[in-house]
């Protein structure tokens, strides 16, 4: 009887596209952990008092303003504006998840079409609430989130009209970069918590006018931009260096986001729950 040798399976070799893959898990995991956790947040502090009628009990959640007396029309969309933002939040983290999409490609366009749909609608919600409502704080944040909002619907629009011309590559590119726009609040939290963590609110004010505040306002979402657009480009680089470079830089942002998330959760989200 003669024995057959099989030959073992070949180990794929560690490369630096690879790790810069790797990388983008390993973000995708605190990012998502915190974006359930700020739609767990949204939907426990709001949910209640809403469905019970409680609206003035929104102030306790300590925003700026949320309920108004005699502002039926406001008050209506502030609580939209705050309950859709949780299921955008959910929906967006799913968008981006590989198996799902390729699994149920069905569930993938349902969700992907709600997600735009919801994003434009508080991208128009937000600006009104500023500018309309004089939700803000300061006119530097009004402005920074104005442009995130303009932001939202320019890259929403664009990515319909590639998903329209099946250019699936950029459509997803697109789509990326919108659900860092839609993120821009989220991103503002984190940003002020990693900070506020690291550098013991170096830069920071009460009034919202320091350093560091007037830099959050564009930052929150220019930042993550940025680091996206640099590992899209590393993705299609040839370069090993300019892959683990960014590979590098990706961790760096995982770590700065974890960080924030445990800071928002313990500070701004679970205490009001």
């Amino acid at each position: 009887m003669v024995a057959i040798d099989t030959p073992a399976p070949r180990k794929r070799p560690i490369t630096a596209h690879s790790l810069l893959k790797a990388s983008a898990i390993a973000w995708f995991i605190p990012a998502a952990i915190g974006q359930w956790l700020f739609a767990y947040y949204v939907l426990a502090a709001y949910g209640p008092s809403t469905a019970t009628g409680q609206w003035s009990e929104w102030d306790q959640t300590g925003l700026m303003q949320g309920y108004t007396v005699g502002d039926l029309i406001g008050n209506l969309v502030f609580i939209s504006h705050v309950l859709l933002t949780a299921v955008i939040t959910v929906g967006g983290t799913l968008q981006l998840v590989p198996p799902l999409r390729k699994r149920y490609p069905a569930v993938h366009r349902f969700t992907g079409r709600t997600f735009l749909i919801v994003a434009v609608i508080l991208a128009v919600g937000g600006i009104w609430m500023i500018w309309g409502r004089g939700s803000r704080l300061t006119d530097i944040g009004g402005w920074g989130t104005t442009l995130n909002a303009v932001l939202i619907l320019v890259a929403a629009a664009i990515a319909v009209t590639f998903a329209v011309r099946r250019q699936i590559d950029r459509h997803r590119r697109w789509a990326m970069r919108l659900f860092i726009f839609v993120s821009g609040v989220w991103f503002t939290r984190l940003g002020y918590m990693a900070w506020a963590i690291l550098t013991g609110g170096t830069g920071m004010s009460r009034s919202l006018d320091g350093p560091f505040d007037l830099f959050i306002a564009f930052g929150s979402y220019l930042v993550p931009w940025a680091v996206l657009e640099i590992y899209l480009a590393a993705s299609d680089s040839r370069s090993d260096v300019f892959k683990l470079s960014t590979a590098g830089l990706t961790l760096a942002a995982t770590a700065v986001t974890a960080i924030g998330v445990f800071g928002a959760w313990n500070v701004m989200w679970s205490p009001h729950i």
